[in-house]
Order: structure tokens, then sequence, then C-alpha cells
């Protein structure tokens, strides 16, 4: 059970999220006069707060175990909740859906392989770019919709907005995907080695000890 130490705020903050995720899936799957609108501060707030609480507990040395698995948690819920919405509208593709939920499972299956024989895998800058890509295009995309439905008009013409919108789509599954396969390269020693943290060496992966009883402990993705 979490200690009171634990519930720091960060932490606190991180929950918060979590309850924002869900206000988010709540808002889109219901259909009403300002969903979109709605929609965009909510998720703008959910995306403020993935800064705020990291901030937060790196500039107060707050990191802690519990920190490290709410994070990731919430980010990935919302980022989800966000594609699959747009998936649903018609407006985003299946398949990059497929490769952005794809890779978050994939990493955050390594992290699991990892945490068991008692590691943390470092984040890499691969995986912020990716997340600040991912929330760029989502937040531009329901910034459009929150302007239509506000009946405030289209703020560029549609082949403009067409081009602008595919590549941000490009740029954020590209990103995902490369540094998905990014990560599992660091693994691949204990992916493909019983010993693999032995024999790869703990700099090759990027890897550092868990403190004691932190064998589920995981860091950013």
């Amino acid at each position: 059970m979490p200690t009171a130490k634990q519930w720091n705020l960060p932490n606190q903050i991180s929950l918060g999220r979590l309850c924002i995720c869900g206000l988010f899936v709540g808002d889109v799957s219901v259909s009403w006069s300002y969903s979109a609108t709605t929609a965009l501060f909510l998720f703008a707030l959910g995306s403020l707060t993935d800064w705020v609480d990291g901030w937060i507990a790196r500039r107060n040395n707050l990191v802690s175990d519990l920190g490290k698995l709410l994070d990731p948690l919430a980010d990935k819920i919302l980022i989800c909740a966000a594609f699959l919405a747009l998936l649903e509208r018609g407006i985003v593709p299946l398949w990059a859906v497929v490769v952005i939920m794809a890779r978050e499972f994939l990493v955050t299956g390594l992290r699991a392989l990892i945490a068991a024989r008692g590691e943390v895998l470092a984040a890499g800058p691969s995986g912020k770019w990716k997340t600040l890509a991912q929330m760029v295009y989502v937040l531009l995309v329901l910034t459009q919709m929150a302007l239509a439905e506000l009946g405030m008009g289209k703020w560029m013409s549609d082949r403009l907005w067409g081009i602008l919108t595919a590549a941000l789509l490009w740029l954020a599954v590209t990103i995902t995907f490369v540094s998905g396969v990014l990560y599992f390269y660091r693994c691949r020693a204990l992916v493909f080695s019983e010993e693999g943290l032995v024999e790869g060496g703990r700099e090759a992966l990027g890897c550092r000890p868990c403190s004691a009883g932190s064998g589920k402990r995981m860091a950013r993705s």
C-alpha cells in the first residue's frame, strides 16, 4: 500500500490526470453541443499536468516508485483515448492508431521484463519527443473541431489544413515507430538471452538498479 510519502504532490497530480482521462473518455463518448470544446480543454489540461508533475518531482526531489507507475500510465491512457476518439470520427486512419498503441504495449512489456530482473530502463529522448508530437497533433485537431463547434469557422483553407494535419500525423507516427524500435534495440540482449543483463551489460541497455522492494518500478516512456 502506498505510504503518505509516496502520495506527494507530483503523484497527486498524476492521479488527477487519470481522473481527467476518465472525464475525457466520458465527454467524447457522449454526443452533445460542446463535446469537442470540452475535449480540447480536458486534453490541454491533461497535457499540462504531464509537464507540471515531472517538473515538480525533479525540482523537489520527489521522484518515487508510485510516480514512475502513475505518470506513464496516465499518459498512455490519455493519448490512446484521444486517438481512438479521432479514429471513431474518421479523422485518423486505423493503421496510425495501431502503430501508436502497439508501441505503447511493446515498451510497457519491455519495462515489465526488465523490472522483473530488478532493473529500471532509463527513459530515452525519443519517448519524450514521441509524446510531444502526439499531443501537438491531437491539440491541433481538437482546436479545429472546437472552432467549428463554436461557429467560429475555419482558420485556414481545407487544402492547407489537410497538408498540415497529414504532415503532423506522419511525424507523430514516425517518431512513435522509431522510438519503439530504439527501445527494443536497447533491450535486445534481454529479449534474446536469458542472461541478457549480464552478457549485454547494464550500460548497453541504459538500466539502473531498483531500490529495495521496487521490482515493479517503471520510468517514463
